[in-house]
């Protein structure tokens, strides 16, 4: 049986606080704090204390306004002080809906996925398989998924992400990635958007079974996923364990008004 403690331990150490290098994104260890820069900032870890918290939070909060530059920070359950996120919200961040972190052992009982009639998973490659996974999102989430087509793009050709369509008729009708970080115990997955004609007919659960089949193949011991409520008691059915509730906190200053220089980290 999985330790639950020991999971998210070892996710600690891998994901958070030894982030894998992705292109394109600094990664910066300053004090108590691991954060990301690049196009997407982030807040990945931090390790505060009562006598801290309230200086290091406002400490970032300063270097990203100074940099007129959004950032979100991602407040795990078992992290400290128990008032952390009440500085957050002092220091004008804002947050996101709440999350559960899942994780699915790989290396015990078999992975959900079967059969859907009339449906055809296939892993994708190259840009014609980036323009179905776009096509696919776009028909399940509409707008939103218009305005972030070109920043999600890149994250779909990034060499760490391996992409799955599902196909009705030769016409993508869902689409999810999974990525795969070199080095890791974790493989994390995304998407997962389904067209709504082509909802609860066991689409979702063969894309998560087609990702885990390719994750286990490839030597990672869990997938995980950060959930909401609307699919949570999904994932929990087909075997994932609830490992800590997550809140992105998202802090978004007025753009700069002129010239400076770079800012300093603190």
């Amino acid at each position: 049986m999985a330790d639950v403690r020991e999971i998210l331990s070892q996710y600690d150490r891998e994901m958070r606080q030894d982030p894998f290098p992705t292109p394109g994104v600094l990664i910066e260890r300053t004090g108590p704090v691991v954060r990301l820069r690049g196009p997407f900032n982030c807040i990945l870890y931090s390790r505060l204390e009562e006598g801290n918290a309230s200086r290091v939070v406002r400490e970032q909060a300063e270097f990203f306004r100074r940099a007129a530059t959004s950032v979100e920070w991602k407040v795990f359950g078992h992290d400290g002080p128990d008032q952390l996120e009440t500085l957050l919200s002092r220091e004008g961040f804002l947050p996101e809906p709440p999350e559960m972190l899942l994780a699915l052992p790989l290396t015990e009982g078999a992975l959900p996925g079967g059969m859907v009639p009339g449906i055809e998973i296939r892993q994708v490659q190259g840009e014609a398989g980036v323009r179905d996974s776009l096509e696919a999102n776009l028909g399940a989430f509409g707008e939103e998924a218009r305005r972030n087509s070109a920043e999600y793009a890149e994250i779909l050709r990034a060499e760490n992400q391996a992409l799955f369509v599902a196909y009705a008729q030769d016409q993508p009708v869902a689409s999810a990635r999974v990525e795969l970080p070199p080095h890791r115990s974790f493989a994390g997955l995304y998407g997962g958007g389904t067209l709504p004609a082509f909802r609860r007919r066991g689409i979702y659960r063969a894309l998560v079974g087609a990702r885990g089949t390719l994750a286990k193949g490839l030597g990672y011991r869990y997938l995980t996923v950060d959930a909401r409520e609307t699919s949570r008691p999904i994932l929990e059915r087909l075997g994932f364990l609830a490992l800590t509730p997550t809140r992105a906190w998202v802090l978004t200053p007025p753009p700069s008004q002129g010239e400076g220089t770079a800012p300093v980290s603190p």
